[in-house]
Formats: structure tokens, C-alpha cells, sequence
């Protein structure tokens, strides 16, 4: 499969005082076309000011942005208009996302005319079409926003999205405001999109249920750093780094008896200040594996199994000690 997205050594910091506030710090990975990248982590992680640098909606302040071939951070302002046609974003309030004073027609329309796609009779021809896609009646055209609710909102956003015919979907947190019966709903909708468009998304999301659903692959993001990458049924199935396993553990599970469980693994400490990061590795003062020599440095992002990346120093030593104990 042909790559759509590549990110290399992208970084955002934000300055506060004397230091910086670290929200992407060094992060790198691949999308492919028709994928679908889950990107998990606890609040305040970075996972929506990473979205939003690819995007160029936040300015990175350095690394390298390939969407289809072209460097982003190298495009001028009306060339990257021109690029977004080809890359929007459904984000997680769609209330707030949406204009009170404008129909929904309108709103929907708006990127035809920010791209100067089509007339105006063609224009409206093309938004009654999304609201049959996205499942919202075309007698609803000429309504406003608050008249919806809010999965009809966030379906408005996902017309809203699509009308440009893009390539790429930044989705930030785009169910977690809505009801669980409305989020099904919502996740169904986006995989038959995904399908029937051919369509690349950017999944952000702290809920590990509705990742493991809808992704493909998985990125697990620990205060603006990727820990652990790989494809969906590795990650879940051989979590290698303490952090995407703890994230596992306390996650509500219904086993196959019927009976809900819960089983939590409690990460102990305090979450670090992302403005004062420990020396090291970051995840260790929380780690339940913490030995000395996560003090010395970064643990190396490796890859440890096919398509399989984690950066943890205790992996890289128990595998060196399977490999003698093998010898």
C-alpha cells in the first residue's frame, strides 16, 4: 500500500518562561492510503496538537510534513489552501465546530467556496447529496445547528469534511462528546466512508475500545512522544511498553461469562510536568518496571517485532537476557 502521510522528527514546543512546554516532541510515523491510525493517550498527552500540526492549523517548529509527495512546511500560504482541499478535520465539539449563524446548507458548502469549486446551483446539488451520505435528510438543508443533535451535529461536520473530496481526515475525539448508542453509530459511518472513498484517518482518541474497533494500526503518545507503535492486533494482544499495557489493564472489559470486570493495574506517581520532563526516560516515575537505567537516557524507539516499535530500556534488556539464557 502507497503512503499517503510521512512524518518525520516533528516537534511543537510552546514556550513557558524560561522553558517550554514540550506538547510533540521528535514524533515520526507513516500513513498509508485507505488506513486508519489510532492515536491514544491520557489528556494532555499532545495527541490534538499533533493532529493540527500536520495539518498546518498549528505551526511545528521543525521536522518534516510528506502528504502525497509534498513537503507541507515548505508550502506558502495559498499553497497550502490549495493543499487542504485534500486534508480536513472532524473535531471533537461539533457545536462549537460549527457557525450558530449559518444553515447547515452553508456550512456544508463552506469549503466549496473557500476552494472556489462549482457554481452556485452545483454547489447546493453536491450538499444535498453529503446529507444523504451522512444520513441527514435533505428537507433539513436550510436548518441551523442548534436545532440538531449532537450526533447530527458531528455528522454535519463529517459532510462539512468530505464535500471537498479529500484524501485525509484528521478525526479529533470525534465520539467522545456523543452517547454510546450515537458513537456506534458514528463509528460505523466513518468505516463505510473509509471504504467507499478510499479514505486515510488520523483516529484520536483516549478510548482504547473504540481504537481497537476502527484503526489499523496504533500509536500510544506519552507526554508528546510516541512510546509504542504497531499494527492494532499486535498492540493489543503483546503491549511491550509498561505504559500501553497499563492503558490496556484499566480499560472496562465485558469477558464472554456476561459479567462486567474490571481490572486495574494503577500506575503509580504523578504525571510529570510536560514544561519539566525528568532526565531520562519520561514514563519513570510512573513505571511499574523502573530499574536505574532509565535515569541515563532516552529509551531508543526500536523495532522489536515486525511493524512492532517501542521505546522502553527494561524491553531491550529482557530481550538481551532471553537471547544469552537461549545461547
Amino acid at each position: 500500500m502507497s503512503e499517503l502521510l510521512v512524518v518525520k522528527n516533528l516537534k511543537k514546543y510552546f514556550p513557558r518562561g524560561k522553558k517550554s512546554l514540550k506538547a510533540v516532541d521528535n514524533v515520526s510515523f507513516t500513513l498509508g492510503r485507505g488506513q486508519i491510525l489510532g492515536l491514544v493517550g491520557e489528556s494532555g498527552s499532545g495527541k490534538s496538537t499533533l493532529g493540527r500540526s500536520i495539518l498546518r492549523l498549528i505551526e511545528p517548529d521543525s521536522g518534516e510534513i510528506h502528504f502525497s509527495g509534498v513537503d507541507l512546511r515548505k508550502l506558502n500560504r495559498e499553497e497550502l489552501r490549495r493543499m487542504r482541499r485534500d486534508m480536513q478535520i472532524i473535531f471533537q465539539d461539533p457545536l462549537a465546530s460549527l457557525n450558530p449563524q449559518m444553515s447547515i446548507g452553508e456550512a456544508i458548502a463552506d469549503p466549496l467556496h473557500i476552494h472556489n469549486i462549482g457554481n452556485k446551483e452545483n454547489r447546493r446539488k453536491k450538499v444535498l447529496e453529503m446529507l444523504d451520505i451522512v444520513g441527514i435528510g435533505r428537507n433539513f438543508i436550510d436548518s441551523f445547528p442548534y436545532e440538531f443533535s449532537g450526533g447530527q451535529q458531528q455528522r454535519v461536520g463529517l459532510a462539512r469534511a468530505l464535500i471537498s473530496n479529500p484524501k485525509f481526515i484528521v478525526c479529533d475525539e470525534p465520539v467522545s462528546a456523543l452517547d454510546v448508542s450515537i458513537q456506534a453509530q458514528i463509528i460505523a459511518l466513518l468505516l463505510e466512508l473509509r471504504e467507499k472513498f478510499g479514505l486515510s484517518y488520523l483516529f484520536i482518541s483516549h478510548d482504547l475500545s473504540v481504537v481497537r474497533f476502527i484503526s489499523d494500526f496504533v500509536a500510544v503518545l506519552y507526554l508528546g512522544r510516541i512510546v509504542e507503535m504497531g499494527p492494532k492486533e499486535e498492540i493489543f494482544a503483546n503491549p511491550l511498553h509498561p505504559y500501553t499495557r497499563a492503558m490496556i489493564m484499566t480499560a472496562p472489559r465485558i469477558p464472554r461469562d456476561g459479567n462486567p470486570k474490571k481490572k486495574y493495574d494503577v500506575l503509580q506517581g504523578e504525571i510529570p510536568s510536560p514544561v519539566d520532563l525528568p532526565q531520562g526516560c519520561r514514563f519513570k516515575t510512573r513505571c511499574p518496571v523502573y530499574s536505574s537505567i532509565c535515569d541515563s537516557c532516552d529509551p531508543e524507539f526500536i523495532e522489536h517485532r515486525d511493524g512492532h516499535w517501542a521505546a522502553c530500556h527494561n524491553i531491550v534488556a529482557e530481550q538481551k537476557v532471553m537471547a544469552t539464557a537461549v545461547r
